[in-house]
Order: C-alpha cells, then sequence, then structure tokens
C-alpha cells in the first residue's frame, strides 16, 4: 500500500461524514466477522448500504480502511487521558493496566485481526511502529521522572524498561483475550502483571499492579 494512493478523500458535507464513518463501521463489522485476506469491498458497501462505487468516494482500498479504523483503535487503546495525576507510582500502574485491559477486552476481535495484518503489510506495520513508539515515550517519561523523585532505581534504562514492560503486558493479553489462554482468571493475571512490573521496578508490593502510565 501506498501511502499517497491511499489517502481517503474528505467528504466536504455532513452527508458525505456521515456516510463515511457508516463505511468504517460497516468495515470494522467485516473485517471482524471475515479476516483482513477475505473481505471485499463489496461486501463493506454492502454492510453499510451503499453503491459499490461510492466506496471509492471515500476511499481508495480496502486498505486504506483498515489504516484508518487501526490508527482509531491504536489511539484508543494506548489513550491515558482519563488517568487520574497524583497517585502513588504502584497505584497507577494498577489503573493504567485495568484501563488498558478494558480498551484490549472491547476490542478483542480487531485486535486478532491486527495481528493478522501485522504479518501481511508493510505500512500497517509502520502504522504500528509509530503508536507503539509514542506509548514507550510516554511510559519512559513516566519513569524518568520516577526515577528524579527516587521512585524507582536510576540505574534502569527507562526506554528498555517501558519496551520489556509493554511486550509482557501485551503478549499477556494477546494469549489470554484473544487465543482464550488464561487459565487463572482475569483478576488474578492483572494482579500477576501488577507485581511483576513492582518488582521490576524495585517498588513495595501492592495490592494488584498495572502498565506503566
Amino acid at each position: 500500500m501506498s501511502s499517497s494512493e491511499d489517502s481517503p478523500v474528505q467528504p466536504l458535507t455532513e452527508r458525505g461524514a456521515r456516510t463515511r464513518e457508516k463505511l468504517l463501521a460497516a468495515a470494522r463489522e467485516v473485517f471482524e466477522e471475515r479476516g483482513f485476506p477475505d473481505t471485499r469491498i463489496a461486501h463493506i458497501a454492502e454492510r453499510a448500504g451503499v453503491a459499490y462505487g461510492s466506496f471509492y468516494t471515500y476511499f481508495p482500498s480496502k486498505q486504506a480502511v483498515f489504516l484508518e479504523l487501526a490508527d482509531r483503535l491504536f489511539a484508543e487503546m494506548t489513550d491515558r487521558r482519563a488517568l487520574p495525576a497524583g497517585r502513588s507510582p504502584a497505584a497507577r500502574i494498577r489503573r493504567a493496566n485495568r484501563a488498558y485491559y478494558e480498551a484490549y477486552l472491547r476490542n478483542a476481535r480487531m485486535m486478532a485481526i491486527v495481528e493478522q495484518v501485522a504479518t501481511l503489510d508493510e505500512e500497517f506495520q509502520e502504522l504500528r511502529r509509530k503508536h507503539r513508539a509514542q506509548s514507550i515515550t510516554r511510559t519512559a517519561r513516566a519513569l524518568r521522572r520516577w526515577q528524579r523523585d527516587g521512585s524507582i532505581p536510576g540505574d534502569l534504562d527507562p526506554e528498555l524498561t517501558a519496551r520489556a514492560l509493554a511486550a509482557m503486558i501485551d503478549h499477556s493479553l494477546y494469549l489470554g483475550i484473544v487465543q482464550g489462554d488464561d487459565p487463572t482468571g482475569t483478576e488474578r493475571l492483572l494482579d500477576t502483571l501488577d507485581l511483576l512490573t513492582h518488582r521490576a521496578l524495585g517498588l513495595p508490593s501492592e495490592t494488584g499492579g498495572g502498565a506503566v502510565g
């Protein structure tokens, strides 16, 4: 997919904007039902209730639709604006991990398709790397702040630590939610991720835990 070819044509009217959102919602449903390779533009147009040719008024390809859906998905998954400020690192970790779990659960079917497309498309891989880098940068910034105030050891590399913790949490949730491989139950899984994060950062043990935020 080329970025220049796949940039969607922006509708100029309110009606056009509504139609475009209908296509996005329909595309997500179809992707989740059929998977990315087996989805056709005709499926999306039919689900949205628009003519086949109308699809191309808003998107040049099914890849372009998927890229926009993925961009929105990644933004939602890493949105931490609702997290309270001024709490202890351990408490913020617990709250952030549970917020991430809830977002993952809401988007489980789409996350399965994300893993599918990640092996197929270079442009999607770049989009995924961009969002992951933004999330890791925010986490590393929090770790540096905690190092400055003496909450966690100063000899930890903030960026590498952020990457390692993100990989642990992401893969654990993928196995538990998408693959259904979670014999322990949700709360035990989250509490274990919390505890592992606390110990990795040298924080005092508290009930619960989570992703750094």
